[in-house]
């Protein structure tokens, strides 16, 4: 992940700055444990100042609006609490070459400073922290204690401290070019390493555009480098600066992540903020995504385990309580032959009674003939009940597993990270788990309370044009299903394998041909567990005849009056 540089930071700012200065300040939002949402309202306009402090995403920008779920966050209420109803009137360097920023509040333009929020924005170092007109500390986001730092704390109380000065050489215009070029060669090394270690202020990614724009390898050795070479470089050089001095950038994406210097541009960008905005929102839900599918992953993959053992233990209790009319049949077979048995008997060999095939029977060698066989007739019963007890606790862990096996299927699903989209889709697998107490998180705020169920399924178009939708989750299937489909509209689904609902929406008088039936059926088996196969089958049927039952767990239906086809999901091309 690119970390905000001081360039990036300074030309955030200078935007902030021409667009944001004076504004009032109405609402502070918490959106996670890194990122607080400042509303500020001009004349002009309203909207959300994004500071984020996030150990590889720290950065400042006009961001998107929070969700509208609470927000239970302390440091949020502690900020709008002091800062309510105040004019943001100035957003400072604490110094220059500094990545902290001043953000001053005031009760009007033109009056001093009533607060500061020093916005330190420093990689792992980064935190936000409140102070007073005097700078004593107020809240910090990450409160630093004497242990953790001798050399700088931050705690509630205590004067606040700005970060160690920088201690290298600042990069100047006014510098020749005879005395750079003398400073980084001093000592031969690749150029790119030889200007971090001889200024400050500079970031890998910045020098990595600059050497390129440069047409200079940033690997190559500073005792390589001719006339040119350094002429070329020196041009970037003063230009970066110049940019700087003037607050005049270019916003755009390149090949790796983004620049604000134009550099190695693939596309242009009309304003930083919405640059820096798509690029750390995309970012950290990328990082969420794999850490919560793995998470999701690891804990379905725990519970089926231990439920595929419960099931095979009551699958080999059921097996024994088959021998059940065994026990009795030799039970029978002893009291006929009572006569055979003889004192201290282990064992009786007795001629079956239909096949005449000899049957060895078992005995107890302390226990006579009856006894023996009544032991055996209590055996019997005893397993004929373990056989009416076992059952509907196996049904109860197979309807368990299908379960888990089709929120399984769900995730298997959204294998990759491409939109914002696939990340809701497994947060809402996540609200579904621990609706169902699969999961325990108490430090998940649902969201689902406050806003309508997701409809972000997947969408297709079939040969004739008819739309397909199709379930990312349980949720969004139960969603298809029960609230979107109309009257008109076919239901798919692989044939009893784990998998997606499939709608396939029919305007009235509306006939789908074959080949957009086909195609259906392809979708549907590329949707579910059998994605490899070559052959799925596939059940159709109309809604009418699709039902959920009486306290079906998310994503469970049961349909009647089905038509099968045969998917073939290679045929399917994912978009």
């Amino acid at each position: 992940m690119q970390p905000v540089d001081f360039t990036t930071l300074t030309a955030a700012c200078s935007e902030i700055r021409a667009n944001w200065l004076p504004s009032r300040l109405e609402q502070v939002y918490q959106r996670d444990r890194y990122t607080i949402a400042m509303a500020l309202r001009t004349l002009k306009q309203r909207d959300w100042l994004q500071i984020s402090w996030h150990p590889q995403a720290a950065h400042i920008c006009i961001g998107d609006p929070p969700p509208r779920s609470p927000d239970t966050f302390t440091f949020s209420q502690q900020l709008i609490h002091q800062l309510s109803g105040l004019a943001l009137v100035a957003i400072e360097a604490i110094a220059p070459w500094e990545r902290v920023i001043d953000l001053q509040f005031a009760r009007r333009p033109g009056e001093t400073a009533l607060y500061h929020v020093y916005a330190e924005i420093m990689g792992k170092y980064s935190n936000v922290i409140l102070t007073d007109a005097n700078n004593i500390i107020i809240t910090a986001a990450h409160q630093v204690s004497q242990q953790q730092s001798s050399v700088r704390p931050i705690q509630t109380g205590q004067p606040y401290e700005t970060p160690p000065k920088l201690t290298g050489t600042v990069p100047s215009l006014s510098e020749s070019q005879e005395r750079w070029q003398e400073r980084v060669s001093l000592v031969p090394g690749a150029i790119k390493r030889q200007l971090l270690k001889s200024y400050s202020g500079l970031s890998a990614a910045l020098l990595e555009l600059m050497l390129l724009e440069a047409n200079i390898a940033p690997e190559t050795s500073t005792n390589t480098l001719n006339s040119d070479d350094w002429r070329r470089l020196f041009e970037r050089w003063q230009e970066w600066l110049q940019a700087l001095d003037s607050s005049k950038f270019q916003p755009a994406w390149t090949k790796d992540g983004y620049t604000v210097m134009g550099w190695g541009a693939v596309e242009k960008v009309k304003n930083i903020q919405e640059l820096l905005n798509r690029y750390y929102s995309n970012q950290i839900d990328q990082q969420l995504f794999s850490q919560l599918r793995h998470q999701l992953s690891q804990k379905l993959n725990n519970i089926l385990a231990k439920l595929r053992n419960k099931a095979q233990t009551f699958k080999t209790r059921l097996q024994q309580s088959d021998q059940a009319d065994e026990y009795r049949q030799k039970a029978d077979l002893l009291m006929a032959h009572l006569q055979n048995w003889e004192p201290g008997m282990k064992e009786i060999i007795l001629a079956d009674f239909d096949t005449n095939l000899p049957v060895a029977i078992a005995l107890q060698p302390d226990k006579n003939a009856v006894q023996n066989a009544q032991g055996l007739y209590k055996q019997h019963q005893k397993l004929k009940r373990a056989r009416a007890a076992v059952e509907p606790l196996l049904l109860e862990v197979q309807t368990e597993i299908e379960y888990l096996e089709q929120v399984e299927a769900a995730i298997s699903q959204i294998d990759t990270y491409q939109t914002a989209e696939d990340l809701r889709a497994l947060e809402e697998i996540r609200e579904e788990l621990i609706g169902q107490k699969y999961l325990e998180d108490p430090e998940y705020r649902s969201r689902s309370a406050n806003e309508p169920p997701s409809t972000n399924f997947h969408r297709y178009l079939t040969p004739n044009g008819f739309e397909v939708l199709i379930g990312r989750n349980n949720r969004q299937n139960d969603q298809l299903t029960f609230r979107v489909a109309g009257d008109y509209d076919l239901w798919f689904h692989a044939q009893e394998i784990p998998g997606s609902h499939v709608l396939l929406r029919l305007e009235p008088g509306a006939v789908a041909e074959e080949a957009d039936l086909q195609f259906v059926a392809n979708l549907a088996a590329y949707y579910s567990r059998a994605r490899q196969s070559e052959q799925v089958p596939v059940v159709y049927t109309q809604l009418k005849h699709v039902y959920k039952p009486k306290g079906a767990k998310p994503g469970i239906a049961i349909y009647k009056q089905e038509s099968i086809l045969w998917g073939k999901p290679q045929m399917v091309i994912s978009h």
